[in-house]
């Protein structure tokens, strides 16, 4: 996360880590007992793959975490690695967590139901915290961030035409707010509903 600040223990409370061997790759939405939202472009084999729900410092016990295996992994079907169109993932838990203040699903939007244009959205993540250089945070953060009109972002300055009816884009046009790599999958959301994944971007 670019630009913003550690977030308070226990105030999201559906993110969680997606580690393989102890190492955190992406994050995910926690969306019901059992699933996990993310991007199509952290799958990894199942087998691979835990899930800790209710964690805050990657580097310690804080008491409250749940790690879980992956039973499944499900990428959306008409998933492009080339475009990332449709980046978007879901994953079925060994056993389902247990909900408690620490650990609980977002909500998700109804159907058809999108984010409006300039609307205020936060995102989440143990992401790099430089956009020159490197340094994962052991800690979560947090920062918000106005959505940007599609056709806005599609513009020849910006993002060329790329952005896909999939996609949303969120961010600053002056930049210096942003997610980073180690972010990816984590939620986009806004009063508690997420509307989206983490996906890709030029530069961070």
């Amino acid at each position: 996360i670019i630009g913003g600040t550690e977030a308070n223990p226990g105030s999201w409370p559906w993110m969680v880590s997606l580690q393989e061997n102890g190492f955190h790759f992406c994050g995910g939405t926690l969306i019901g007992s059992e699933w996990v939202l993310s991007a199509a472009h952290c799958k990894i084999n199942a087998h691979r793959m835990t899930v800790v729900a209710g964690d805050h410092d990657l580097s310690r016990n804080d008491g409250s975490e749940q790690a879980i295996g992956a039973a499944q992994v499900i990428p959306h079907p008409n998933y492009n690695s080339r475009t990332l169109d449709n980046d978007i993932m879901l994953i079925r838990l060994s056993t389902p967590v247990i909900i408690n203040n620490r650990v609980s699903p977002a909500c998700l939007p109804g159907q058809g139901q999108h984010v409006s244009d300039g609307t205020r959205v936060t995102i989440t993540g143990w992401g790099n915290t430089l956009t020159s250089g490197t340094n994962y945070p052991d800690t979560l953060h947090q920062v918000t961030v106005p959505t940007i009109a599609t056709s806005t972002c599609n513009a020849a300055g910006s993002y060329a035409g790329e952005v896909t009816n999939n996609m949303f884009c969120a961010g600053l046009m002056s930049g210096g707010k942003d997610s980073c790599q180690g972010d990816s999958g984590g939620p986009v959301v806004d009063s508690g509903t997420v509307y989206g994944v983490v996906s890709w971007g030029y530069g961070c």
